[in-house]
């Protein structure tokens, strides 16, 4: 008999236990996995302007381009690809006579607020060019 109220005592001390665990652990668990979110935006976001600065150099490389047309190229392919996956891109573009180089920098979107992931995703390629050949050679 002295056993059960021992059990009973317990029982009443420990009510309610869970609901403050779930509500203590529950935000803390959300948050986690708005990071997890926040950096696989982050990540993905990276690739796609990595992957506009290389359309862009491609343009601007190529024999007769320009730094105009690498930045033209590249903001399209922003503009297509993910219009909202990069936010606010700014995209520079240059060539002279040996590199053509486009840089293209912006942020990913936020997941968590008051987080904001900058992103900044830069190519360059020698810029083609003919040159003559030696009769001399084969």
């Amino acid at each position: 008999m002295h056993g059960m109220r021992d059990e009973q005592q317990r029982a009443a001390e420990q009510r309610g236990e869970a609901t403050t665990e779930l509500v203590v652990v529950t935000p803390v668990l959300l948050l986690l996995i708005g990071f997890i979110l926040q950096f696989a935006l982050w990540y993905h976001a990276s690739h796609v302007a990595a992957a506009a600065a290389q359309e862009g150099v491609r343009a601007a490389r190529a024999f007769g381009g320009s730094a105009e047309a690498g930045q033209a190229r590249a903001q399209h392919f922003l503009a297509e690809t993910g219009p909202n996956v990069v936010q606010g891109p700014e995209v520079t573009a240059s060539r002279d006579l040996r590199t053509a180089r486009v840089e293209v920098r912006g942020h990913a979107p936020s997941v968590v607020p008051g987080l904001r992931l900058g992103i900044t995703a830069a190519a360059e390629s020698p810029t083609e060019r003919f040159a003559a050949i030696s009769p001399g050679l084969p």
